[in-house]
Order: C-alpha cells, then sequence, then structure tokens
C-alpha cells in the first residue's frame, strides 16, 4: 500500500493568524515551529512514502523548506485542508493508494494514531478518521473552553459499527457533571482518503452543517459517504490541536512532561 501524508498548513487563519509559524518550547528549552513538530509527528509514522507541506504562504513554505520539508503550493482557495489535499493530490505524478491529512496544528499526533488509519483502509473504506476516550484533563479543557465561549477540539458521536454520526464543536453527549461524566470521543483531526473519495469532496459545495460548525468532515456525511471512525489508545499521551492561543501552554505542557524537544 502506497501512502502519502499531506500537512495543511494556511497563514491566514480566522482565531490564530500565523499559527503554523508559532514557537512551542519543548524539552529543555528546544524552540520549534508549529508546522515543524507537525512535519515531525508525520516523519514518525511508520508505512508511509512521502510527506509533504501544502500552503498557500511564501512564509510558510519558506520556513519548511529551511527544515528540510517537502512543500507543494496550494492555492488560496481552498477552504480547508481536505481541500487543499485535493489541490496536492492532483500535482502528484500517480496516485497513491492512500492519502493522510494530519492537520498542521496537531504536533501531539502519536504516529500510532496514523498507522492505525492506515490500516483500517480496507477495500471498502472509503475515508477513515481516528477518536480516542476523553481523559478528565482533556475533557476539562473541553468544557472550560466552551464556558468561556472559546471554539476548542472536536467530539465525534459514533454508531455501534463505529461510522460516524456527527462531529461537533460542542461536548457531545452533554456532560453536566465532571465527577460522574459519560464516554466523550475527542475527534482526532488526522483523515485517511482514498484518492476517489478526495476528489468526490472537492467537487461537493459547502454544505450547511459543515458551514455552521466549521467542520470539513461533515461535508462527507451531508452527501451520503461514511466515515469510519478508529479508536485509537492514548497510551497516557494528552492530545491537543493548537486552537486559540491559551492552547500554546497546553501543548507546552505536554512535550516537556513527555520530554520532547
Amino acid at each position: 500500500m502506497s501512502v502519502v501524508v499531506f500537512i495543511p498548513a494556511r497563514y491566514a487563519s480566522t482565531r490564530y493568524p500565523g499559527k503554523p509559524l508559532v514557537e512551542l518550547t519543548g524539552a529543555s528549552g528546544v524552540k520549534k515551529t508549529l508546522i515543524q513538530r507537525a512535519w515531525e509527528a508525520a516523519q514518525a509514522v511508520s508505512g508511509v512514502d512521502r510527506v509533504y507541506v501544502l500552503t498557500d504562504d511564501d512564509r510558510i513554505s519558506d520556513a519548511a523548506q529551511g527544515f528540510g520539508a517537502e512543500v507543494l503550493m496550494t492555492t488560496s482557495e481552498a477552504r480547508n485542508g481536505s481541500e487543499r489535499c485535493a489541490e496536492g493530490l492532483a500535482q502528484l505524478g500517480r496516485d497513491p493508494d492512500v492519502v493522510i491529512n494530519l492537520q498542521g496544528d496537531a504536533p501531539l499526533t502519536p504516529a500510532w494514531f496514523v498507522e492505525a488509519l492506515i490500516g483500517a483502509m480496507d477495500q471498502t473504506t472509503q475515508m477513515a478518521t481516528p477518536v480516542v476516550k476523553c481523559d478528565a484533563e482533556t475533557l476539562t479543557n473541553f468544557v472550560t473552553d466552551r464556558q468561556q465561549g472559546r471554539v476548542g477540539g472536536t467530539t465525534a458521536v459514533m454508531r455501534t459499527d463505529r461510522t460516524a454520526l456527527y462531529f461537533s464543536k460542542e461536548v457531545l453527549p452533554y456532560v453536566g457533571d465532571l465527577a460522574n461524566p459519560p464516554q466523550v470521543w475527542h475527534h482526532v483531526g488526522v483523515y485517511a482518503y482514498t484518492p476517489a473519495a478526495l476528489r468526490a469532496y472537492a467537487g461537493w459545495a459547502e454544505g450547511p452543517l459543515e458551514r455552521a460548525e466549521g467542520l470539513e468532515q461533515l461535508r462527507f456525511l451531508e452527501n451520503g459517504m461514511p466515515i469510519t471512525c478508529v479508536p485509537v489508545e492514548g497510551r497516557g499521551r494528552v492530545f491537543w490541536e493548537l486552537n486559540n492561543p491559551v492552547d500554546v501552554d497546553r501543548i507546552e505542557s505536554v512535550l516537556n512532561r513527555e520530554g520532547i524537544a
């Protein structure tokens, strides 16, 4: 199976402009940009043929090439990472079997999350994404963000066969008591697609649910394409994306706690 990882990154983030170039301090005071840490996370995944940073911004391109990444330039018309990945796919000489979209704001993505996705891409699966059970720290972060009016991570609700019912930036299901919460699944912003699924996505219009939530994967559900949710184990790793400036401290605390340079 041939696998290509795309890391979409844009400078003009609505909530956090310039986010890919924000420096995160790891163990022993080592500073690296967010995009470099995401690229290093992709490099740690086994079974991958190539890793590309996808961007429409020369500043991100220059920074990525500076630490050794391969870069594909995409247009500013791409509204989200999946559309950017479709543009990247069109620039490859031939189709890989699987395209991985590893979000440029998720440097804490463990390699085994992505490897589990690759393993889930059998002949009947068109798209897959990982979900992890919320631990107490992550669930508290979710609830705190919503109480304080911040949009943070994403939760997933699944059928019994592990196909997705819905994804939301609200905390689903409802958490009334943090001391005795229901099981909440944290959606990990990584996607595996077949090339055909990615091309289909690029041909569909943005849907009302996608627009309301700001979640690109809802376009698949709105158009009847199933998404396979792949439960993964955190193995003690706290997973969190960099969505807001407050997340810098959260991610740096994990980097230092786990000794990640």
